[in-house]
């Protein structure tokens, strides 16, 4: 005896008729492209604002993440090492607050921003790749089963002949 199915899965209830759905009709399913402009909405609304934000935000958080960033990032270092080093009091109080203040304080939140924009598309076209997944296993298993049953039929048909083959 087996124990009942327990449903681990913590999904919306969109989410769980959509793939009943697709288990149940297979072909029926459309696959769904999945992009940054198509789920941001979601996070700060489809208005003129909302989008702005969300094209920034992803903006800033895609641009600190590279090589040039860190380059920039570097010379604001060594610029702020120079002003301690030489007594420059105004290089050094520049540099310091652009990397204390502004650096900390403002583009954090925008890259924590641009994460959670760029996080609910991952959501999404997680959840479009399963049901698309769960289709195609649904179709896979019904084609495993329909050749199952022209085997047995192949079967029979194979009995049938040799049935016929023997001498009465």
């Amino acid at each position: 005896m087996t124990a009942p199915t327990v449903e681990r899965r913590i999904s919306s209830p969109e989410h769980r008729a959509a793939y009943q759905a697709a288990k149940e009709a297979p072909a029926e399913h459309k696959p769904r492209l999945i992009t940054s402009r198509s789920v941001g909405p979601a996070v700060h609304g489809a208005g003129t604002i909302g989008q702005f934000n969300n094209r920034l935000a992803v903006l800033i958080t895609k641009n600190v993440g590279t090589m040039w960033a860190a380059y920039v990032f570097s010379v604001i270092g060594i610029t702020s090492l120079v002003g301690v080093i030489s007594s420059n009091i105004t290089l050094t109080l520049l540099a310091g607050g652009l990397s204390s203040y502004f650096l900390q304080l403002v583009l954090l939140p925008i890259i924590m921003v641009g994460q959670n924009v760029i996080s609910a598309s991952q959501d999404a076209r997680a959840e479009a790749d399963h049901l698309t997944l769960t289709t195609l296993h649904a179709m896979n298993v019904r084609q495993l089963e329909m050749l199952e049953q022209q085997h047995r039929i192949l079967e029979q048909q194979h009995r049938i002949l040799e049935m016929l083959r023997k001498p009465a």
